[in-house]
């Protein structure tokens, strides 16, 4: 299986990309992982809504240049489903059954996906109805991931 995680921004934190490296080498056993950053839209302070979501549509015309037309595109968002590790390892491994054997991840930036990236999706879902930094959600994401080829493996992981 395939796993692509695009996500906008880039990772400007030396341990932020140890911690990623470290699940891209963990994750080897398991699947192909590739990892594509888009160039993020500096967001003013005080911006409206109008002018965000012009920012959105920006960053969303570069994201959209990475999903594959074959591929299940699942976009983090606080308002997707939220699963447990378990079911999460599920999905993936039904997915993986359907034929389905390239998965790709979407982290949007700061101020969240443009409508076109949305509608692009097959799958929402949402680790937290907290925000987390999105340069951590790459983090928190392939963990969630690894666990759950370990779990699919019956593979020990930490409960």
């Amino acid at each position: 299986m395939k796993v692509t995680v695009v996500a906008v921004g880039k990772i400007k934190e030396r341990y932020l990309r140890e911690a990623l490296a470290e699940y891209e080498k963990r994750l080897g056993k398991y699947c192909r992982l590739e990892m594509i950053e888009t160039a993020d839209e500096r967001t003013p302070e005080r911006a409206g809504e109008v002018l965000e979501e012009q920012i959105r549509a920006k960053e969303a015309e570069r994201i959209m240049r990475y999903l594959k037309e074959d591929a299940y595109v699942i976009t983090l968002e606080i308002q997707g489903k939220q699963l447990s590790s378990e079911e999460f390892a599920e999905k993936i491994e039904m997915l993986g059954v359907q034929g389905k054997s390239h998965i790709i991840f979407v982290i949007g930036g700061s101020i969240g996906l443009g409508k076109e990236v949305l509608k692009r999706a097959d799958f929402a879902i949402s680790f937290s109805k907290m925000t987390f930094p999105h340069q951590l959600m790459r983090v928190i994401l392939l963990e969630q991931v690894y666990r759950g080829f370990r779990i699919m493996n019956g593979e020990p992981y930490h409960k």
